[in-house]
């Protein structure tokens, strides 16, 4: 007979989970998401993994994700910038196959000037398909 403390309260919880593709939605900050795995789809209580795109001409507004970091993968598309730091003064050109991190609290703005849509991979430590986003729209206008 098995230790009954061995056994997981939920047989569920000790089973793999499988996500089929989701529906898109605009976060608040203007990028498009695609939830994965998160707390809403799979009892997630640590991660998020889902898709994200910036369409072709867009930016999001300047934003800091409270609380959580994020890992990004540009799996498609040119080039788009990644603005941050206190004052946005920082740029740095991301091109598929980059991998970007983004910690807790860091305002940033995306730009995609290209005519392609960029897309990526990305992972957070905040499951909620709506995280804690706090927007900054006095940093906005410092981006050009």
């Amino acid at each position: 007979m098995k230790n009954e403390a061995m056994q997981p309260k939920n047989a569920h919880a000790s089973t793999a989970k499988l996500v089929r593709g989701s529906d898109s939605y605009v976060a608040a900050q203007g990028s498009v998401y695609r939830s994965g795995v998160s707390a809403e789809s799979v009892g997630s209580s640590m991660l998020w993994l889902g898709m994200i795109s910036l369409p072709a001409g867009r930016r999001t507004s300047a934003h800091r994700h409270q609380g959580h970091e994020t890992a990004l993968l540009m799996t498609a598309g040119k080039e788009i910038e990644i603005w941050s730091g206190a004052e946005l003064e920082r740029c740095e050109k991301v091109l598929p196959g980059d991998y970007l991190f983004i910690p807790a609290g860091v305002p940033h703005v995306a730009v995609n000037r290209s005519t392609e849509n960029a897309e990526f991979l990305g992972a957070r430590n905040d499951p909620a398909a709506n995280e804690s986003v706090v927007l900054m729209p006095e940093l906005d206008d410092i981006v050009p």
